[in-house]
């Protein structure tokens, strides 16, 4: 775990549409000043406060994906895949220009953002990184879904789903999670939906950007996109990509551990704010206080 924040050393530029708008849109992420944590800029917006920073108080919506907003009403949709991305390779400070209303859904996971920043590269920066250490459990529970933080030494990442489709079923994962098991285990994870629904969520306006192309396709009991899975467990291994880009917008990387069981956006979304409102249940550490305690 890298003791200081780290930024991009050169603009990411990428671009597709965005799976609920269907909207073409362009995006640059660009290095930013220690402190400034993440910034989404919505370039397209020119009559009111187009700035939108990232915070647990910021997500609005959480209906099929995470949307935050501003004073000013001004939102960016669908953040988390590129969260993810920023919380496990290690960017705390980026702003990120887009000239719509919601982030391309690329191939539906994590792994194309990678792909771009791996290629601008990072750069550390003289500013301790300040991780959020959990000091006791918050879990919130709605029905049978549930989610938690819990102390631990590291970041953990344990989920499971269970469908009625013979495709899906019961599916669990439970492991250490850092920068090299996200890259090898989580990023190429994608998005799935289900072929019923896709008329209702069309109705009210989602999903117009859908297609086999950057989603998983359930039907009844098959997977309907031509090239499969990418892993047997694909679609837990998603939810947990996604938890990860939902609890990044607290500001920091965690030093806990997360539990999610049939949790989605809006369990994660009500976690973080739990956890907000527990200030006893966690505190901000430093590496770098480590370090000089080490010596």
């Amino acid at each position: 775990m890298a003791a200081f924040q780290h930024t991009l050393r050169s603009p990411a530029l990428f671009a597709g549409i965005g799976v609920h708008t269907g909207a073409y849109v362009r995006v640059s992420v660009r290095p930013a000043a220690p402190d400034a944590g993440v910034v989404f800029v919505r370039t397209d917006v020119r009559d009111a406060d187009n700035r939108v920073p990232v915070s647990g108080e910021a997500v609005c919506r959480t209906q099929l994906g995470t949307v935050i907003t501003n004073a000013a009403g001004v939102t960016v949709s669908t953040i988390e895949h590129l969260m993810a991305a920023f919380a496990m390779l290690g960017v705390d400070n980026a702003v990120v220009e887009l000239d719509g209303p919601e982030m391309p859904i690329m191939d539906g996971s994590s792994a194309p953002f990678v792909r771009v920043l791996d290629r601008a590269g990072l750069r550390p920066q003289e500013t301790p990184r300040r991780f959020i250490e959990i000091l006791e459990t918050v879990e919130v529970v709605d029905g049978d879904k549930r989610a938690a933080l819990k102390p631990a030494d590291g970041f953990e990442v344990a989920f499971e789903i269970r469908f009625g489709s013979a495709a899906i079923g019961r599916q669990a994962i439970d492991m250490p999670m850092d920068e090299a098991a996200f890259r090898a285990e989580l990023a190429d994870c994608r998005t799935f939906g289900f072929a019923h629904e896709v008329e209702a969520l069309r109705a009210m306006g989602l999903a117009r950007g859908g297609s086999m192309d950057n989603c998983i396709v359930v039907d009844g009991d098959r997977v309907l996109n031509p090239e499969g899975l990418r892993r047997p467990d694909e679609f837990v291994r998603h939810k947990a990509l996604d938890a990860i880009g939902d609890l990044y917008v607290l500001g920091g990387p965690i030093l806990g551990r997360f539990e999610g069981e049939l949790a989605g956006h809006a369990l994660n979304n009500a976690l973080v704010r739990a956890l907000l409102a527990r200030p006893d249940a966690w505190r901000v550490r430093t590496l770098v206080e480590d370090l000089k305690e080490a010596v």
